[in-house]
């Protein structure tokens, strides 16, 4: 399911821990627990960054209502958010893997001929910002609209036979259905009854070769006559790789790098049975610095804080703070609380969690923590954080232009802007990039932790 084979143990260790930080944040997981438990499902995908691309009448005037019943049921019992949290990553930043279509799902039809499959589809690498999944229907026989045939299920990153990975009703399987890759004996075992499902689902007689995919161009033929490993995987049907990994969940939780309060619940149910949650914990993308921050402004501690939506310092006069800031614009050295206000508009200690936030889709979480950390009226200054925002805002807007259909275009004229680096008032003088006004953040959204200016201490 995951492609860290080259990663040694310690920098697999540390991937994931990004990885389980970022890529599905509480907010999501709750949110969208909130709406299935309603019965909706179509809010709890919503909630999830899932876009279904069909609708269940017209599924039912296709397919017959006794297929839709059951496809119906299925998405009540989706849990999206526990999909995301399950879904195949790349290294080096744990993104989704791109262009990947998956089966969650197979439906047989009664008039005969190939099932009807529930699909979970991943943007492609140029189009995967916002990290959006879109749940889809393929269907084998049909001519698909336009003459453009739609990807086909990837049959080593299948769901159907492993549905505990997002059906709630299944959840709690994950412990029973993890192979022990350090357990040959167990291993075995397992691959051999994953196997059989394999044959079972697909109709081939029993014995009939399965292959399991080791590495890159190696794998280990199950059943059916000795092949030499290079030819292992030609020509039959393939072990899904869910039955063939460890979840990293569990090695995190092994090696004490996380505990089962920070896991998905239904995760947390099944790798630590037993285990009571804390009572309103306190979840690391909610915590944050509350009250004044302190600067040492020429050795005397100083505080800046938000007020009135804008990050100011509260030890300073006005009129001193309009003389310093003269003074900065003709090439002065600026105050400290001033630089340490500067240094959290353009580059602050955050920086990275902002980007990682954003990288995995969660532009609310990412703009959140920024107006916790300059307040929700300042105007951003240009630098590293508003670079970072304006980019992921273009990755968007390419997604949206994928959606749509339509394939982004570029002028000979469009450049990209120069990246700013050391001090922006070039031979000292004054300069005045264009302002960057934050747009808001959905009500709710979380700030990360510690927003924290550089040389500012809590």
């Amino acid at each position: 399911m995951y492609d860290t084979s080259l990663l040694d143990e310690d920098t697999r260790n540390s991937f994931w821990s990004r990885v389980r930080r970022f890529a599905v944040p509480p907010t999501m997981i709750d949110a969208a627990t909130a709406r299935r438990a309603l019965g909706d499902w179509g809010g709890a995908c919503a909630a999830a960054g899932c876009d279904p691309e069909f609708r269940l009448r017209a599924v039912t005037r296709a397919y017959g209502s006794e297929l839709a019943g059951r496809l119906r049921a299925d998405l009540r019992h989706l849990a999206p958010d526990l999909l995301r949290w399950h879904l195949p990553r790349i290294a080096p930043d744990g993104v989704l893997r791109p262009g990947l279509t998956l089966t969650l799902a197979r439906y047989p039809r009664d008039g005969g001929g190939a099932p009807l499959h529930l699909v979970a589809r991943t943007a492609p690498d140029q189009a995967s910002a916002g990290q959006r999944i879109v749940l889809a229907l393929w269907d084998a026989d049909a001519r698909p609209p336009g003459g453009r045939p739609r990807p086909r299920p990837d049959p080593r990153f299948r769901l159907d036979l492993h549905r505990h990975l997002w059906d709630v009703r299944r959840s709690v399987e994950l412990a029973d259905r993890t192979a022990e890759l350090t357990d040959s004996h167990f291993a075995d075992t397992v691959w051999e009854f994953e196997a059989g499902l394999v044959r079972s689902a697909d109709g081939l007689p029993d014995g009939a070769p399965v292959a399991v995919r080791l590495a890159h161009r190696r794998h280990l033929l199950l059943g059916g006559p000795p092949a030499a490993p290079a030819e292992a995987g030609r020509g039959a049907a393939v072990l899904p790789d869910a039955a063939t990994w460890t979840p990293p969940d569990l090695l995190l939780l092994r090696a004490g790098l996380i505990g089962p309060d920070a896991l998905h619940p239904l995760v947390a149910a099944a790798l630590a049975p037993g285990h009571r949650p804390a009572v309103a914990p306190q979840r690391p993308e909610r915590a944050g610095v509350e009250g004044p921050l302190t600067v040492e402004c020429r050795g005397v501690p100083h505080r800046i804080a938000v007020v009135d939506g804008v990050l100011v310092p509260l030890d300073h006069d006005p009129e001193q703070l309009r003389r310093e800031e003269a003074l900065a614009e003709l090439g002065g050295p600026p105050l400290p609380c001033l630089r340490a206000i500067d240094r959290a508009h353009r580059q602050p200690e955050d920086l990275d969690a902002i980007q990682q936030r954003l990288l995995h889709g969660d532009r609310a979480g990412a703009l959140a923590a920024v107006h916790r950390l300059i307040g929700p009226e300042a105007v951003l200054r240009h630098g590293p954080l508003a670079e970072a925002l304006d980019a992921d805002l273009q990755r968007r807007l390419v997604h949206s232009l994928h959606t749509a259909g339509l394939e982004p275009t570029r002028s000979r004229y469009d450049t990209a802007p120069a990246p700013v680096t050391g001090d922006p008032r070039p031979h000292g003088r004054p300069h005045r990039p264009a302002p960057h006004h934050l747009p808001p953040a959905p009500p709710g959204a979380p700030a990360l932790v510690g927003p924290t200016p550089r040389h500012a201490t809590p």
